[in-house]
């Protein structure tokens, strides 16, 4: 992959999750070239690349299209991506070293300090960071690349769910029970906790769909 392509590929993909670029909205190569300063060649092979990320949709000769996720295929990624969660933080819970465990510990404690300063932007990239330890713990390489898959296709709304009331205290008190059974070595319990995190992400997805999409 050219260094231009990889440019223009993170480009692209960057305004998709930040909700730059809206579901749905069509985006010509001319257009793409000007915006990111590189041919209309290199975007294409960009969209090529965001196309197999299932971000957009690519016509010959129409351009390219936002993807755009039904609800049917909300709730469907995020039951998958319980599962295959709970598969993640079981073999984390087996695996994870000292090291990682102060890590979770330490992005818990600056997560409690970003939630009462109500600094939920803050308190999102550390929930992610959170998640990324465990993933890095995780043998089970497969189910997180999966993972990483759908997290990045539902990113946008799944951002906006910190706009719920009492959504991100919750989120907080969860990812307390993950850190106490990955720290014991609970592998079932490591599973039931994460699986019930995104059990509750999706409720709050279902409760609040027309708000949040």
């Amino acid at each position: 992959m050219g260094g231009q392509t990889e440019y223009a590929f993170h480009f692209m993909k960057e305004k998709i999750i930040s909700g730059t670029f809206k579901p749905s909205q069509k985006l010509t190569e001319i257009e793409l070239a000007k915006m990111v300063g590189v041919s209309r060649n290199t975007i294409k092979k960009a969209l090529m690349m965001l196309e197999r990320e299932n971000l957009v949709e690519v016509k010959s000769n129409k351009g390219a299209i936002i993807k755009s996720f039904s609800f049917e295929e909300i709730i469907n990624y995020l039951e998958i991506r319980e599962v295959l969660e709970g598969l993640v933080a079981r073999s984390a819970a087996r695996n994870i070293g000292d090291g990682d465990i102060e890590k979770l510990e330490e992005f818990l404690r600056e997560m409690k300090t970003q939630l009462q300063e109500h600094r939920f932007d803050e308190y999102s990239r550390l929930n992610r960071e959170f998640h990324n330890v465990i993933y890095s713990a995780s043998k089970n390489t497969e189910a997180v690349a999966m993972i990483y898959t759908i997290k990045t296709q539902l990113n946008q709304l799944h951002y906006r769910t910190i706009l719920v009331p009492g959504r991100t205290r919750d989120s907080y008190e969860e990812h307390e029970r993950i850190l106490e059974a990955i720290k014991a070595g609970k592998e079932k319990a490591a599973e039931d906790a994460i699986k019930e995190h995104v059990a509750n992400v999706r409720r709050t997805i279902v409760e609040n769909y027309f708000i949040l999409a």
